[in-house]
C-alpha cells in the first residue's frame, strides 16, 4: 500500500516483516551498485517502508494498494473483497497477476472503475516494464494515474487497451517458448543451441529495440519489411506446427537435456539465479548509461 507524505511515499507492508528486511538489505547493494533510483538514500527509503499486522491500519492513508499474492484466483478474489470494505472509492485496487483476467480477479469488488492490474516482470527493479491491464470497466482516469504513478517510480508501463488472455509479454513469451520447443522436440536443435539463438542473436538486438522497430530498421521502413519479406514470414509461419501438450516423454527428455547443462537441486538453481540477476544489473546499468548519454546535448 503506498501514501503520500512530505512528495514522498510511504509503503505498507501487510504481513510482512521479513520482506521489510529484504528491502532493506536490497536497497543497500543497490545504491553501492549506483543503481537506487529517486533522491533519497537507501536508508531514507528504508524508513518509509513498514509491515503492519492489522488491516486497518495497513489501509490508513493509502491512494494505490497493490496486491502481491500468489497466483490463487480465489486468494485473489477474497483480498479484493475485504479490501475494498476498508477504504474509499477513490483509491486505486491493483493486482500483481501475470495471467489472470482483470474480469475474474476483481470480480467480487463492487465499484469496479477502479480496478486494475499492473504485472511486474522479475526482477522488476532491473527488469522495468510493468503491464497496466483495464477490467471493463476501469475508469480511463484510473489508468493514467496507475501509469503517472508507474513512471514516476522508475518503471516503463504499457498500457494494454483491453484485457487478453496472457497480458502482451506472456503471449510473446509463450510464442517463443513454443517454438523454442518445437524445435528441441523435433530434433532441429539442442537445449544450449536454441537458449544461444536467443542469448546470442535475438536477445543481443531485443535488449534494446522491439520486434517492431527492429523490423522497420531491416529495411528502409517497415512497409518495405513486409513488401519485401512478406510471402517467407507467412511461409515459415505456416510450418509452424501445433501447440506442445508439454507433457510426457518430451518433457522428460528436454528436462533430462536441460539438467546436463544446468542441474535442478536447489545449489545449482540459486547459483544460476544469481548469475541471471547480475547479468541483468550489469545489463540494466549500460541502458541507463546509454539513454544518459542520449538526452545529453550534442
Amino acid at each position: 500500500m503506498m501514501k503520500r507524505m512530505w512528495s514522498h511515499e510511504q509503503y505498507k507492508l501487510y504481513k510482512q516483516k521479513s520482506m521489510q528486511l529484504l528491502y532493506s538489505k536490497q536497497l543497500k547493494e543497490l545504491q553501492e551498485a549506483g543503481m537506487l533510483r529517486g533522491s533519497l538514500s537507501a536508508q531514507e527509503q528504508t524508513s518509509l517502508i513498514s509491515s503492519q499486522e492489522d488491516l486497518k491500519q495497513a489501509l490508513e492513508g493509502a491512494f494505490f494498494i497493490q496486491e502481491c499474492v500468489f497466483e490463487d484466483l480465489t486468494a485473489k478474489q477474497g483480498i479484493f473483497h475485504d479490501l475494498e470494505s476498508h477504504v474509499g472509492e477513490d483509491v486505486i485496487l491493483s493486482s500483481s497477476t501475470s495471467c489472470l483476467l482483470p474480469t475474474d480477479v476483481f470480480l467480487q469488488v463492487t465499484y469496479k472503475k477502479r480496478c486494475i492490474v499492473s504485472h511486474p516482470v522479475n526482477p522488476p527493479y532491473y527488469v522495468k516494464l510493468v503491464e497496466l491491464v483495464p477490467h471493463p470497466e476501469t475508469d480511463a482516469a484510473v489508468m493514467e494515474r496507475t501509469y503517472s504513478l508507474m513512471k514516476e517510480i522508475g518503471q516503463s508501463p504499457v498500457r494494454l487497451r483491453r484485457e487478453i488472455d496472457g497480458f502482451a509479454l506472456n503471449r510473446i513469451q509463450y510464442a517463443i517458448i513454443a517454438e523454442a520447443w518445437r524445435l528441441v522436440k523435433d530434433g532441429v536443435l539442442s537445449v544450449a543451441d536454441v537458449d544461444l539463438v536467443m542469448s546470442e542473436g535475438l536477445g543481443m538486438r531485443y535488449a534494446f529495440i522491439g520486434p517492431m522497430e527492429t523490423v522497420h530498421l531491416n529495411a528502409e521502413g517497415l512497409e518495405q519489411y513486409t513488401q519485401r519479406y512478406g510471402e517467407g514470414m507467412k511461409r515459415v509461419l505456416s510450418s509452424f506446427g501445433p501447440v506442445p501438450d508439454f507433457s510426457g516423454e518430451d518433457v522428460k527428455k528436454i528436462n533430462q537435456e536441460m539438467c546436463e547443462l544446468i542441474p535442478s537441486d536447489p545449489q545449482h538453481l540459486a547459483a544460476r539465479r544469481e548469475r541471471r540477476d547480475r547479468f541483468i544489473l550489469g545489463l540494466a546499468k549500460l541502458k541507463k548509461d546509454q539513454e544518459s548519454k542520449q538526452r545529453k546535448p550534442v
